[in-house]
C-alpha cells in the first residue's frame, strides 16, 4: 500500500473477517498476506505484477517457479484469478510481453492441475469513449495488434476481461458532463444510442467495452469492472457526501446489467478500501471507504455488500467487490 499509516495485512484480514467480507486482491505476491490468508474463507485476486511481464513471457520455467512459490505453495489460501499486469500501457514496449506471459502462467497452472482463470486489468481509455455512441464503438486501432489475441485467450479460456472504470475521472476532465449523470442520480436520459437510452457514464463505458469486445471477436466475454470509485477530497466534486452518493448508488445499480446487458449483474469492485497518504496526485489519496483507523469514512450499505458481495485488498491499492 502507498501510504505509511495504514494497517498491517493481518488487521486488514481480521477487518475483512469482522466484516464477513469473502475476496481480497493482491497486486503482487505478499508472504505477510498469503500466510495470513490460509484456512480463511477469502478468495485471493492475485497479481503478477507488470515488471515481471517480460521474464514470464520469456520462460515456460518462470512461469512455473512463479506459479509454484506464489499459488501451489498456499494450498490453503483459495485464489480466484491470476490478473497478469493492471493498466499495461498499449503503447508501451511491455505490451508485447502481456499474452504470452498469461499463456505461460496458463500452462503452468494448467500442469500444476489448478483451475484458476488467469486475465488481465485494462484501462478503459484504449476505447473511442466519448466519440461514438456505445453501439458503434470499437478498440482504439493502433491498440488492436495486442488486444485481439488478448480476447482471443480470453475466449479460449472461458476467462473475464478485466477493466477499470471511473466516471468521476471523465466527469471531472470534461466540463460539459453533468454531476447527475456521473452519479446515477440523472431523471431522464443524457444519451440515446437506437433504442438504448443511458442515465448515467458507468453505463456507456460498459456498453462501450461489450461492443469493442464484440467487434474484436469476445462475443458475450464477461467483463468485470475491477475498480471504480469516488475520491472525498483534491479534485472538482470530491467530497464525502458525492463520494458516498457515488458508491450507494453503484452499489445498487450494477446489480441490474447495462442497457445492452440488462438482467445480469456485474461483478464490479470499489475502490479502495483505505486512503493512501503516499499517493500521487493528491485525488489519488482519498478515495477510501476506510480511514486508516479502521473506521468507515461514511455510510455504506455493507449489507448489501455482504449480500451479493465481497471487499478485496490491494497491497498498493485497495477496492471493495460489490457484485459476484
Amino acid at each position: 500500500m502507498l501510504g505509511d499509516n495504514l494497517p498491517s495485512p493481518q488487521e486488514v484480514i481480521d477487518l475483512y473477517n469482522q466484516n464477513d467480507i469473502r475476496r481480497i486482491r493482491l497486486y503482487s505476491p505478499d508472504e505477510a498476506a498469503l500466510q495470513a490468508l490460509k484456512g480463511t474463507n477469502i478468495e485471493v485476486v492475485l497479481g503478477l505484477p507488470n515488471a515481471d511481464l517480460q521474464s514470464i513471457s520469456a520462460s515456460q520455467a518462470n512461469a512455473d517457479s512463479w506459479v509454484q512459490k506464489n499459488v501451489k505453495s498456499y494450498p490453503d489460501v483459495k485464489f480466484r484469478y491470476i490478473v497478469v499486469g493492471n493498466e499495461v500501457l498499449f503503447a508501451d514496449s511491455l505490451s508485447k510481453f502481456l499474452v504470452p506471459a498469461m499463456q505461460n502462467i496458463q500452462n503452468a497452472l494448467a500442469a500444476a492441475k489448478l483451475g484458476i482463470k488467469v486475465s488481465t486489468a485494462i484501462d478503459y481509455e484504449i476505447l473511442e469513449i466519448g466519440f461514438v455512441p456505445p453501439s458503434m464503438a470499437s478498440f482504439k486501432a493502433e491498440y488492436k495488434p495486442i488486444l485481439n489475441p488478448l480476447i482471443s485467450f480470453l475466449v479460449n479460456n472461458q476467462a473475464p476481461l478485466l477493466v477499470n472504470v471511473y466516471p468521476y475521472l471523465i466527469y471531472a476532465d470534461n466540463p460539459n458532463i453533468r454531476l447527475d449523470y456521473a452519479l446515477f442520480t440523472a431523471s431522464s436520459p443524457v444519451l440515446v444510442d437506437s433504442s438504448l437510452q443511458y442515465n448515467n457514464i458507468f453505463d456507456v463505458i460498459l456498453d462501450t467495452v461489450y461492443t469493442a469486445v464484440e467487434r474484436a471477436g469476445g462475443g458475450h466475454l464477461e467483463i468485470v469492472v475491477s475498480e471504480s470509485g469516488w475520491p472525498t477530497a483534491g479534485g472538482i466534486n470530491t467530497t464525502v457526501e458525492i463520494a458516498r452518493i457515488y458508491n450507494n448508488n453503484l452499489v445498487q445499480h450494477v446489480k441490474g446489467g447495462t442497457p445492452k446487458r440488462p438482467g445480469k449483474p456485474i461483478e464490479t469492485y470499489i475502490f479502495t478500501i483505505f486512503d493512501e497518504n503516499l499517493k500521487t496526485p493528491d485525488v489519488e489519496q482519498h478515495y477510501g471507504l476506510f480511514l486508516p483507523n479502521k473506521q468507515p469514512k461514511y455510510h455504506i450499505n455493507f449489507s448489501d455488500l455482504i449480500m451479493r458481495c465481497r471487499i478485496k485488498y490491494y497491497l498498493s491499492e485497495t477496492s471493495a467487490n460489490i457484485v459476484e
